[in-house]
């Protein structure tokens, strides 16, 4: 599938705008666009390779400059650390969720915006608890549940910024689509 200039250009922009917003300081930990990207990109955009891409691509942008800043001694947050490659996996992953919203509708997305991040909640933490990560809770069954507690905040978080981010992207696309191009072009 050929992507036209415009369309390449709005979604460098979704990557870029929603990098910058991830590292705005003070903003809540978990409430950040890309898991709402990861299913509008999964939901809308035909050529896979682009789906996994834009979510991906945004956190790499994302890290990069945390971890400039960092460097600058602007942030106390570093960009880059071990096990991100499992991170950006889960991200790449996420977008799959959003190829299975078949119709797109508030019900469907609002049910895939509570999915993905419980998905990448227990992804994540199950990860972070068996590499020894985090806290580095024992090896147990209750060590298990000790990592999920820990995750909470994060947990909650991401469920608002999934329906926050995933309301924008979508209803933006509506919007554009239903009220903003030619007519011929919204069938």
């Amino acid at each position: 599938m050929k992507i036209s200039k415009e369309v390449l250009y709005i979604f460098l922009a979704l990557i870029v705008a929603a990098a910058v917003y991830r590292i705005i300081p003070g903003r809540l930990y978990g409430f950040a666009p890309q898991i709402a990207m990861a299913l509008f990109a999964g939901a809308l955009i035909k050529d896979k390779k682009t789906a996994f891409a834009l979510p991906v691509l945004s956190m790499f942008l994302s890290d990069a400059l945390f971890e400039l800043l960092y460097y600058a001694g602007i942030s106390p947050m570093w960009g880059f650390y071990e096990g991100q490659l499992t991170n950006y996996i889960l991200f790449a992953l996420l977008t799959v969720v959003g190829f299975f919203i078949k119709k797109i509708n508030v019900i469907n997305i609002a049910a895939a915006s509570l999915a993905a991040p419980t998905v990448y909640f227990l992804m994540s933490n199950f990860m972070v608890w068996i590499s020894g990560g985090g806290y580095q809770r024992p090896k147990t069954w209750n060590g298990l549940m000790m990592s999920f507690a820990d995750g909470l905040p994060f947990y909650q978080n991401s469920i608002a910024g999934t329906l926050c981010f995933a309301g924008l992207f979508f209803g933006g696309y509506y919007l554009i689509k239903h009220y903003m191009l030619k007519p011929e072009m919204a069938k």
